[in-house]
């Protein structure tokens, strides 16, 4: 196979250019064979040539150096795997594998081990969660007899013949949060995974009304993680096409397995180490984009795990009438999820009792702090840290939480576990990347990221579990369409790389859009922070331009106003909607500060938050080539020649 040089960091990102005869120059000059963007570059930067010593890089008089694994110079016999660096951009040099190749031919007569089933495309999942299986069972449906799919996860665990999930004593938690499934989701999967989640009318139930989001008609259903967790599980026990491991993927040292890989999955969720592992094929993500005032926008989320005595119309109706609480259960049983101001996160840490000092298990694992029946208390059963705040019973926190229970008819005796979240948002450049290029004894190894290792997950329940469907939904359909026993191309997934942008750009602008709100002078903030504003002793909606400072009774009043014009539009759709007397004696208990945070926090962006979901479809619904439009140079023209000026 030739050598080639393939971009780590910038525009280049994951393309990759063939070493030959011809100098390959690095420049900013419109006509260098790599065009480098960074102002720090030169014009003509530097240049690789071929020699007897190999290619050979050359710095051409820069004015700010090029270098090779961080060391500054003017001439270099590359090696595999150097790291060039010119300006910002990064570039990883590969080998070709011309000793292999002699080795191989000085042996055509020797006895040679038997290799796979040229047939069979080999595949390891990183990560069994809903994804991850969703895409093993699908991709062995589509390709039966023809697929062999590792998947590895350390939070199973053997029981007799089967793979089953640990359960919280064995430091699995966060199974009971209840996820809210789209029907364009759920109505892809195949009738067999279908039967399993739904043919128990217990498991879910259709709390949500039908939306923009919905085929046919079907409504959103809200299910709990854990029997999409067992269900899938259960299916993926009894395929013979897939071997499950109980145990962590460690990247580094399944190095030699996965070159003997076709594919590999990365769907471990937001924070892979396996993604990172492979950082420099995937490129760095771009967290700018997603930023007010030059500060990465991040929420942290408060999850309850309660169970609630109001009917669903009732929860809905709060919900989406302000951006304070959310609460996403099944049949009242569920995680009422409470968006923290700053001040208030710096608040959400334990305490070890016994050598009597804060950490922040809760905070940075993040670890599930359930009530101990013993004491009341809620405590971390790995670190054996309790909730501050709870114990501290009078603090700002806790009285903050004891209204969000309030707001929704919870008993204090019905919060039965305290965990948190973190929401960060960033724009990657790709999702599918060669990781391994075929050599005579090697197939050559794609990347792919799916869930939320490629989309980080949303304020609203379920929305990282809607795209990580929809992206298995599309990898399992493209390798499906591809794979004739023969290496695979970039171009095999040019649909679903598009795909991906799509669920990207979506997923994005959703999570924006429940992050931040713009006002009517067109001022974006973050709402945690309006919120906290608002909480200000005596402030009101002091400071904020267009509001005045109002009473309890005002806030109440323009709260009551808004859920009617609320359910004036959900009424058709959802039966039960409770009248306004229902809702002012509900709010009664409300305190005054409280409900005036509630009023300026704003009703939820349902157009923008709750729109059609991307539908992936458009991009498999034929056999013909994805239009991919070549990119316009950037170049001034003359007009009276339209060829490029320069």
């Amino acid at each position: 196979m030739p050598s080639v040089i393939v971009g780590c960091t910038g525009p280049f990102t994951g393309q990759s250019l063939v070493l030959g005869s011809e100098p390959l120059s690095f420049g900013r000059k419109s006509d260098s064979g790599v065009v480098i963007v960074s102002p720090s570059a030169s014009r003509l930067h530097a240049e690789i040539l071929a020699e007897d010593a190999g290619f050979v890089l050359y710095d051409r008089d820069s004015r700010n150096g090029t270098f090779v694994n961080d060391q500054r110079v003017t001439r270099h016999v590359l090696r595999p795997n150097d790291c060039i660096r010119i300006g910002d951009e990064t570039f990883l040099y590969e080998a070709s594998d011309v000793m292999e190749t002699v080795m191989d031919l000085s042996l055509l007569d020797a006895p040679r081990p038997s290799a796979a089933d040229p047939g069979t495309l080999r595949v390891t999942v990183t990560g069994g969660g809903p994804v991850g299986l969703a895409f093993a069972l699908a991709l062995d449906e589509m390709l039966p007899g023809r697929t062999a799919i590792t998947v590895y996860d350390g939070r199973w665990t053997r029981k007799g013949p089967s793979v089953v999930w640990k359960d919280e004593t064995q430091g699995n938690f966060r199974r009971q949060q209840v996820v809210t499934v789209q029907s364009r989701q759920y109505l892809a999967l195949s009738e067999e995974v279908l039967g399993a989640l739904f043919d128990d009318g217990g498991a879910y139930s259709e709390m949500w009304p039908v939306g923009p989001d919905s085929v046919d008609g079907r409504p959103p259903r809200n299910i709990r993680i854990a029997h999409i967790e067992d269900r899938l599980l259960d299916l993926a026990n009894d395929r013979p096409s897939i071997r499950l491991v109980p145990q962590r993927f460690d990247a580094a040292e399944s190095q030699n397995r996965i070159s003997q890989e076709h594919v590999l999955v990365i769907a471990e969720g937001g924070r892979s180490r396996t993604r990172e592992h492979y950082a420099d094929r995937f490129g760095a993500a771009d967290a700018s984009i997603y930023s007010l005032d030059g500060e990465h926008l991040q929420d942290v989320v408060l999850g309850l795990r309660v169970k609630s005595r109001l009917p669903d119309p009732m929860s809905v109706l709060l919900t989406v009438s302000q951006n304070r609480f959310l609460l996403n259960s099944l049949r009242g049983e569920g995680f009422l999820n409470m968006r923290l101001t700053r001040e208030e996160t710096k608040n959400v840490i334990g305490i070890d009792p016994v050598r009597q000092v804060f950490e922040e298990c809760i905070a940075a694992r993040p670890c599930l702090m359930s009530r101990q029946e013993e004491d009341n208390e809620f405590r971390c059963p790995t670190h054996g840290t309790l909730f501050l705040p709870a114990l501290l019973r009078g603090s700002p926190l806790w009285k903050e939480i004891r209204q969000g229970l309030s707001l929704f008819g919870v008993a204090e005796e019905d919060l039965s576990a305290i965990t948190s979240f973190r929401l960060d948002m960033v724009q990657r450049p790709r999702f599918t990347a060669q990781l391994h290029r075929p050599t005579t004894t090697a197939p050559g190894t794609y990347g792919f990221l799916l869930g939320d290792a490629a989309n980080a997950i949303h304020f609203w329940p379920g929305r990282g579990l809607n795209s990580g469907l929809a992206s298995a939904t599309s990898l399992a359909r493209s390798l499906s369409r591809a794979w004739r026993g023969k290496p695979l191309r970039d171009a095999d997934f040019i649909r679903h790389e598009a795909a991906m942008s799509m669920l990207q750009y979506r997923h994005k602008s959703r999570a924006w859009n429940a992050m931040v709100t713009t006002d009517e002078q067109g001022v974006t903030r973050a709402i945690k922070d309006i919120i906290a504003r608002s909480a200000e002793a005596g402030g009101g909606a002091a400071g904020l331009p267009g509001t005045a400072d109002t009473g309890g009774g005002s806030d109440l009043e323009a709260l009551l106003d808004r859920m009617a014009a609320i359910r004036e539009r959900l009424a058709p759709r959802m039966p039960g909607l409770p009248g306004d007397g229902e809702l002012r004696s509900h709010l009664a208990s409300i305190a005054p500060a409280t409900l005036r945070t509630l009023r300026e926090s704003g009703a939820w962006d349902t157009l923008i938050v709750g729109g059609e979901e991307a539908d992936i479809d458009l991009f498999y619904q034929s056999d013909s080539p994805v239009f991919v439009p070549r990119p316009a140079d950037p170049r001034p023209t003359d007009p009276r020649n339209p060829a490029p000026v320069g």
